[in-house]
């Protein structure tokens, strides 16, 4: 009886410090569901703006009219927002409103703030909080599991901040209210966590961005579940294997899956709705329409696949060899003409071709060659030149760091192979496409018109593929060589970086070479006297030299016809001193602008005069490059521009 009472006294006083600790529990949250003011004053306030006081977070202020807080919408517990539009409302300067306990946040918008803090898990704890709009600025650090338990979140945009680590399984929580999750262009890691309820459908959700990541793993197949999607960007990751065949279940209007490494045979897609470029950038074994017809019915394994096609260069290494040897004598007896002569392999005995090669340029690495497979694929060769790394073993580490980078702006390494005598071959992505250089200073008929809105295109692409190369790997890579005849453009204005790192493969005196070529050309910066010195400041300032001749439309470097040095960052200081900007401008540039100020030519022409800094040290980073671009577009954006790189669909508060 004694141990009974004893048990029973044990039980009542763990039920009464339970209790008291639940009635806590309670009236915290009571309290914090009350007072959302004080949550944004206290926690979120200084966790978004870091330590560096921020001009649009300092109106968050008792002071100030809560109406003027910018880049939030309020509503009142009854649901009735509270409506600032009109100045002359009282509510517009109401100081007392701040203090009403039945008032919450509704809204937080503050995309391209220059917010520089980290996402603070109170944000969890706003209970009416639908929308939250934090893109376009350098937070960092992870996504709080608490942004989970929100009980109201239906709308969230983080896309184009510095979050990193794994994204919390409690994402999913929201799930049942989700419209819209934008996390492009962050570097989010690790494979993305299933939803805990198996059966999850997410029934509202339409858009979905998860591009430009370094998310991995397998394609996630629980995505298919949400039949609501209209939208789906896995672009610009590590997923690998074989996309699901249950997507083709989903009513997507748009898809992104570029940029991984899927392999395997593309489900039934409808070839009108999705083109190559939804597809492009993947392993070399991913087939299937609107890609190359896979041959036979069977299915090769990764590693399978980059055997045959390892196998098939292999081959025409030797025939490359032999190829490039007849056309360099046939060049000198010719007094170098028959640069564009094409080779073909021999018919097999059914009478088809099994491959042919075509001379493409002569690069600072050495040749490049565009090659037709018997499958139909094609791919471009770069037989590295003489006075590259003397073996396989120095070689491999550079080529194992340049085969992991995946980016939409950087041309794509897909194998290397050292022959027997040894020849070095690089295989890369072939893509149609023209260079920058002829694009800005060839005339020829029939040449696209390169209006400010497609410069601006071209440029922030390159800017974007250069940052991931500095910032957005685990071992950060240096270009060495940015120049326009490096820069590839597409049809859509879409800029792709060729030739990064493979300076690392080269000897010291060509090397020399190369840096002696970049000081003739005008993009060498002033500190840079050997090449093994280059580093990611000397990458901004061939940038800035880059971005000029862009927006100048002028050649750097020395004229080849009259001999002068053309030195583009003086031209545009004497045009300053003289009060003759607008007309250092390319004529071309300036049709359909009617405030070079409003459509971002001044500022451009100012961060590329940044990035031309003779001390390095006062140059802005890559990733500041980008944002500034960002933040200055053309007014008159080209159509081109996709919804997700415009944000027209956001709503700016200020």
């Amino acid at each position: 009886m004694a141990v009974l009472m004893k048990l029973f006294s044990l039980y009542i006083a763990s039920f009464l410090i339970f209790a008291g600790l639940l009635n806590s529990l309670i009236t915290q949250s009571l309290s914090s569901s009350s007072s959302d003011v004080e949550l944004l004053l206290s926690k979120i306030k200084p966790s978004l703006q870091g330590n560096t006081e921020n001009l649009l977070l300092s109106s968050w202020n008792t002071s100030v009219p809560l109406c003027q807080w910018r880049g939030l919408k309020w509503v009142f517990t009854n649901g009735i927002p509270l409506l600032c539009g009109d100045i002359s409302s009282p509510q517009w300067a109401n100081l007392s409103l701040s203090k009403d306990p039945s008032l919450h946040l509704f809204s937080l918008q503050l995309p391209s703030a220059g917010l520089s803090g980290t996402l603070p898990r109170e944000l969890g704890e706003l209970s009416t909080l639908q929308s939250l709009y934090l893109s376009v600025n350098t937070l960092s650090g992870t996504i709080p599991l608490e942004l989970g338990y929100s009980s109201s979140l239906s709308d969230i945009d983080l896309g184009n901040n510095l979050l990193n680590g794994s994204l919390p399984t409690s994402i999913w929580n929201l799930c049942d209210r989700l419209v819209s999750l934008r996390l492009h262009s962050n570097s989010l890691s690790g494979s993305l966590p299933e939803p805990a309820l198996p059966n999850a459908t997410c029934k509202n959700l339409q858009f979905l961005d998860f591009g430009h990541n370094m998310f991995s793993g397998d394609f996630p197949d629980f995505i298919t579940r949400f039949h609501g999607l209209r939208e789906l960007d896995l672009g610009n990751n590590m997923f690998s294997g074989s996309i699901s065949e249950s997507i083709t279940g989903l009513n997507l209007e748009k898809l992104n899956l570029s940029f991984n490494n899927f392999s395997g045979v593309l489900p039934n897609f409808d070839e009108s709705k999705f083109r190559m470029e939804v597809f492009e950038g993947n392993n070399p074994g991913l087939c299937g329409p609107p890609l190359r017809t896979c041959k036979g019915s069977y299915r090769l394994s990764s590693g399978g696949i980059a055997g045959v096609v390892i196998g098939l260069m292999a081959g025409a290494v030797v025939l490359a060899s032999l190829l490039i040897g007849y056309m360099q004598g046939k060049k000198r007896r010719n007094g170098g003409e028959d640069e564009d002569e094409m080779g073909e392999g021999e018919e097999d005995e059914n009478g088809w071709r099994r491959w042919w090669w075509r001379f493409m340029e002569k690069t600072s690495y050495g040749t490049l060659y565009k090659a037709k497979l018997g499958d139909g694929g094609t791919i471009a060769l770069r037989l590295l030149r003489e006075g590259c790394c003397k073996d396989r073993s120095s070689c491999l580490p550079v080529i194992k760091q340049l085969g992991r980078v995946r980016h939409e702006n950087l041309i794509p390494l897909r194998a290397f192979y050292q022959g027997k005598r040894g020849e070095k071959l690089l295989i890369h992505d072939y893509i149609p496409s023209r260079n920058l250089h002829d694009l800005l200073h060839e005339s020829r008929p029939g040449k696209p018109a390169l209006n400010w809105a497609r410069r601006h295109k071209i440029a922030l692409s390159i800017a974007r593929g250069l940052a991931y190369l500095h910032t957005g790997l685990e071992t950060p890579i240096t270009h060495g060589n940015v120049r326009s005849k490096h820069v590839l453009v597409d049809d859509f204005f879409a800029a792709r970086l060729a030739e990064f790192g493979l300076d690392k493969l080269m000897i010291t005196s060509v090397t020399d070479e190369m840096l002696a070529l970049a000081k003739i050309d005008g993009y060498k910066a002033p500190e840079l006297q050997k090449m093994k010195k280059c580093n990611s400041r000397t990458d901004v300032y061939a940038f800035g030299i880059l971005l000029l001749e862009i927006l100048l439309g002028k050649k750097p470097g020395k004229n080849g016809r009259s001999g002068d040095f053309v030195d583009l960052p003086s031209l545009v200081k004497v045009a300053v001193l003289e009060e003759t900007t607008i007309e250092v401008f390319d004529v071309e540039v300036l049709k359909g602008i009617r405030s070079p100020m409003e459509d971002g030519l001044v500022q451009a022409l100012k961060l590329a005069m940044g990035c031309c800094a003779p001390v390095a040290s006062v140059r802005p980073t890559m990733d500041e490059v980008v944002k500034q671009l960002e933040e200055n577009r053309p007014r008159n954006r080209s159509a081109l521009y996709s919804p997700t790189e415009t944000r027209s669909d956001v709503d700016t508060p200020f």
